[in-house]
């Protein structure tokens, strides 16, 4: 059986704490599971609690709400997407060397045409 976390340990561990009182920001985490259909956390006695995977999927949110800047619809889209991460950041390498090499080629062509004037 994988190891269950409760919501309390899930916020320290993601760094939802106040700063002021350094206590838990639960209330983050049940409003991101009404928003995100992603997250099922195992209800037992009244508590929540968190599989692995789960926390896998809610720190992927957080880096994509907090870090990366994007609005919850953003986050919903590229959670819903059939994409792979591997997939999306291959993607993104390939564009970012096509665009070096246009950056080089505008490079040398200006240097081309300073000469000439």
């Amino acid at each position: 059986m994988d190891k269950l976390i409760n919501i309390s340990e899930l916020s320290k561990l993601l760094n939802l704490v106040d700063k002021n009182s350094n206590k838990p920001l639960n209330y983050i985490l049940r409003y991101w599971e009404k928003e995100f259909k992603q997250i099922h956390p195992k209800i037992i006695n009244n508590r929540r609690y968190y599989d692995l995977n789960q926390v896998r999927i809610i720190k992927k949110i957080k880096y994509l709400l907090k870090d990366k800047g994007l609005t919850v619809t953003g986050v919903k889209k590229v959670l819903n997407s059939k994409r792979n991460d591997l997939d999306y950041r291959n993607n993104l390498e390939d564009k970012t060397k096509l665009l070096l090499k246009k950056i080089n080629k505008l490079k040398k062509y200006g240097k081309k045409n300073a000469r000439k004037s």
